[in-house]
């Protein structure tokens, strides 16, 4: 399960209505009010993320996403396609032969559920049921629990299992994955990525380098209604610099701040600012709870931090992203230890007949 992401100019307006529509994100209740902001937002904002999505089109040659992408059906090159639809894709892939290595007697399928674009929940459910599986563990690709993104699948999961009750086979189990934010291999994926990028650097500026972990913030009413997400990145983040010795100076923010209300703080633009105003002159962002490469990584992080901080007159010697976890083979295996955590309680007997 992913956010998912546009696949063309035209699907950018479409996706983020669906995006401002659910109540998860925006707690206004449904119905009018609800539809009514959705269409406003996605119509005023569409244009200028249509440009972002432009600006790192990940499919420059035809279609590399799923089966379900209407780019691959229809034939069509496109000028603005998200990241995020080709990577998971390469990730379902990845972890797909992963499991049929290490779980062959269940004889394994993967299926991606996308929240906002293609393919959608419903779709996945057809192929589940078409492929006669009898158990099906759900995999949110977000690592930290937060109630609107992996939360917010699961809801819309149920709403899904409810508008098709009748297709759902009464001998159907579900497993449910929560998080994995403290999941070792999962640390080491990260981890990992760190060290790419100082390898790549010489000697002092990897000496003179600050850790920058950047997370997705969060309305305040949000963290006070009991939402466990900021208090799991933080986890992560401790477990990680716990991992590594703490030779590092290491710091958190929260990007991706939108409307009047107080989010999770300190913001990653702010702080990065505050950083510098100290004569902090090499960093580097490590994008913490994002696990594809997207528009929050490549955009947000990659291209319009470094201008902001031109913008504020600013000067900054060595501002690097790490790489995203994408389909890397600690990774995936962090993955495959989640579906064997969910299924290895089962009996043997019983192993033998899944499928």
């Amino acid at each position: 399960m992913n956010l998912g992401g546009p696949t063309s100019e035209e699907s950018v307006k479409t996706f983020l209505y669906n995006l401002f529509k659910d109540e998860d994100i925006i707690k206004l209740g449904g119905g009018v009010l609800q539809e009514a902001l959705a269409k406003g937002i996605s119509t005023f904002r569409s244009k200028k993320v249509a440009v972002d999505y432009k600006e790192i089109n990940a499919c420059p040659k035809g279609c590399t996403g799923s089966k379900h992408c209407l780019n691959r059906q229809n034939n069509v090159v496109s000028t603005c396609c998200s990241p995020i639809n080709p990577l998971t894709e390469r990730q379902r892939r990845g972890l797909e032969k992963a499991l049929k290595n290490e779980m062959s007697e269940w004889n394994p399928s993967v299926y991606t559920a996308m929240r906002y674009w293609r393919p959608f929940a419903e779709t996945a459910l057809r192929e589940i049921k078409e492929e006669g599986c009898t158990h099906v563990v759900f995999l949110p690709l977000y690592p930290q629990f937060s109630w609107t993104t992996t939360g917010s699948s699961y809801r819309d999961w149920e709403n899904v299992k409810k508008e098709h009750k009748e297709e759902i086979p009464q001998t159907w189990k579900e497993y449910y994955v929560k998080n994995y934010h403290l999941n070792k291999t999962y640390l080491k994926s990260l981890n990992k990525r760190i060290d790419e990028a100082l390898d790549n650097m010489d000697e002092q500026t990897r000496a003179e380098t600050h850790l920058f972990f950047s997370a997705h913030g969060t309305p305040i009413a949000e963290v006070e209604s009991g939402d466990p997400y900021t208090k799991q990145i933080e986890e992560t983040v401790e477990a990680i610099m716990e991992m590594r010795g703490r030779k590092e100076q290491y710091w958190l923010g929260y990007q991706s701040r939108v409307g009047p209300a107080k989010w999770t703080q300190p913001n990653t633009e702010d702080l990065a600012f505050r950083l510098i105003r100290y004569g902090i002159k090499n960093i580097l962002m490590i994008p913490v709870a994002f696990v594809t490469d997207h528009i929050e990584t490549l955009v947000e992080l990659g291209m319009e931090l470094k201008e902001d901080i031109e913008e504020e007159g600013l000067h900054v010697e060595n501002l690097t992203v790490t790489e995203g976890l994408n389909d890397s083979e600690l990774f995936i295996q962090s993955l495959v230890e989640e579906v064997q955590n969910q299924l290895g309680h089962l009996h043997a007997d019983e192993m033998k007949q899944a499928g």
